[in-house]
């Protein structure tokens, strides 16, 4: 256990770090000044810390090049040998727009009844400074040499130059961590689970003609009937953990007049997909289907899930974490270490107007990534 007023210690240093981060504005593809705060902040606390675009790689100990993971013998500099799982801990400095209904400053942070309020307070700065402390303290005390804190860029957005870079660039290094924790507010329960995004544009076409004489060909008939052909598809393949594909077309659009049979109708379809089926599966079967063509917004946004029989789960079980699994995608979908997404914060505050986050919440967050990682350094 760790002291209490150490931990007291690493929660107004965590809150402090936060103010900052809020102070600045950080939207997805603008991140550049708040890495550049952070990685300050890293730098003076003794941390190697490796910038690649606006992502932040930090380690304890030696280059980022000298962390190789060889499958069940891993070196540290050729001599110091690494017994524990190589971790990699990672949550995202980006933020979205304030929404426009915010009734304070976004970027004045204030401290009101034990709530810490500012954009990206809860989604994702808890988090990150969290993990921050956690990773601090674990390097003080003579452990967390085997700890990778990735703090990412774009994760809002989905964007090349975040996460995605930095998993090709640990490849390129030869680097492949044993487990992975995502940083994400889930009230501090650990998502074993969370499914892919899979939107596609449906484009019906047909012939246009006079409503009153009934000519050509209703593109709007063709989109009704190929919609209905969804709704009634049962995806075969049903996830022990996630249940079935869900499906829901969200929008439907067609003609620009009372009188003229439209040749055209376009509609969009939301699928939440689970681990049993990749995006491109689930739009390629459902092409077969339908007589509108289904494009695919983007294909990357997959399903994730622990494996089963993964020590992460023996590890949240014997911390008496609960698990569940989240409707909310983030970079673990771009990750294919085995990981579980756990987090200070509620994902129900994520981009509302006003978010906040609470100081016990944090205090929590740390404790826990703490309690997680001495758990695994133990496997």
């Amino acid at each position: 256990m760790i002291a209490e007023e150490r931990l007291q210690q690493l929660t107004d240093s965590a809150i402090g770090i936060l103010k900052g981060m809020i102070a600045i504005p950080s939207e997805s593809f603008k991140e550049e000044r708040v890495a550049d705060y952070l990685e300050r902040n890293l730098k003076l606390c003794g941390l190697n810390v490796t910038r690649l675009h606006n992502n932040l790689l930090c380690h304890h100990k030696g280059s980022l090049e000298e962390y190789r993971n060889v499958q069940e013998n891993r070196n540290l500099q050729g001599t110091c040998k690494l017994a524990a799982p190589l971790v990699m801990l990672c949550a995202h400095i980006d933020t979205v727009a304030p929404a426009s209904s915010y009734s304070r400053d976004p970027y004045l942070p204030a401290e009101e009844d034990g709530r810490i309020y500012g954009l990206g307070s809860n989604d994702d700065g808890g988090c990150v400074v969290s993990m921050i402390e956690a990773f601090l303290h674990l390097g003080t005390i003579g452990s967390g040499e085997n700890l990778l804190l990735v703090l990412s860029a774009e994760e809002e957005r989905s964007g090349p130059k975040g996460m995605d870079a930095v998993v090709k660039h640990l490849a390129s290094l030869g680097i492949a961590p044993d487990y992975a924790i995502v940083g994400e507010p889930t009230g501090l329960r650990a998502a074993i689970g969370e499914r892919g995004l899979l939107v596609l544009d449906g484009l019906a076409e047909g012939v246009s003609g006079h409503a009153a004489r009934e000519e050509g060909v209703n593109a709007l008939y063709i989109a009704l009937e190929d919609i209905a052909r969804l709704r009634r598809h049962a995806f075969r393949k049903v996830s022990p953990l996630m249940g079935r594909v869900k499906l829901t077309v969200t929008q439907i659009e067609a003609g620009y007049a009372h009188n003229v049979v439209p040749d055209k109708c376009s509609f969009v379809v939301d699928i939440r997909p689970t681990e049993r089926y990749s995006n491109e599966e689930i739009w390629r079967s459902l092409q077969k289907r339908v007589k509108s063509k289904l494009t695919p917004r983007k294909l990357t946004n997959r399903s994730s899930a622990t494996p089963a029989g993964c020590k992460l789960l023996n590890i949240i079980n014997k911390c008496g974490i609960e698990s569940y699994v989240s409707p909310t995608t983030s970079d673990w979908m771009r990750i294919e270490t085995p990981a579980i997404k756990i987090g200070p914060g509620e994902s129900a505050r994520s981009h509302k107007a006003d978010e906040f986050i609470c100081r016990s919440e944090i205090m929590a967050g740390i404790e826990l990534y703490i309690k997680i990682l001495k758990e695994i350094e133990k496997v």
